[in-house]
């Protein structure tokens, strides 16, 4: 196994570490919209990084879906189901995170339901991809 095949085996791990806790928020009412987002955000993140890294793709540290899904298509490598729908997790991953403003459209218009379906979608994409 090469060194590119470990590392995203490492990131599929934690982007199914995420998957884990939002799974357990997400029936929480009372759960932060910032922390749901977040772990959706970092699920599916860290199984894009997952894909690149085994096909041996350079990326920056990121928290851009966007950019991410670019270089997976800049390679003519298939992108997750949701790729559409993806970046509008961004900013979850990290300028929510630390918005001391109170709650942003963004979090208003936040859908839960949406964001686990992505993050576990996402996650099976990169398992597949993985082999």
């Amino acid at each position: 196994m090469n060194r590119s095949h470990e590392y995203a085996l490492v990131l599929l791990q934690k982007a199914r570490d995420d998957l884990y806790v939002l799974e357990r928020l997400a029936t929480d009412a009372d759960a932060p919209t910032w922390s749901l987002g977040f772990h959706a955000q970092q699920a599916a993140e860290k199984s894009l990084k997952a894909v690149l890294a085994a096909k041996s793709v350079d990326f920056p540290r990121t928290h851009n879906l966007a950019l991410l899904l670019d270089l997976l298509s800049g390679q003519n490598l298939p992108l997750p189901p949701d790729f559409h729908d993806l970046p509008q997790l961004t900013p979850y991953g990290a300028t929510l995170r630390y918005d001391i403003e109170p709650e942003s459209d963004a979090e208003r218009a936040f859908d839960r339901t949406l964001a686990l379906e992505m993050a576990r979608r996402t996650i099976t994409w990169a398992q597949g991809m993985l082999g």
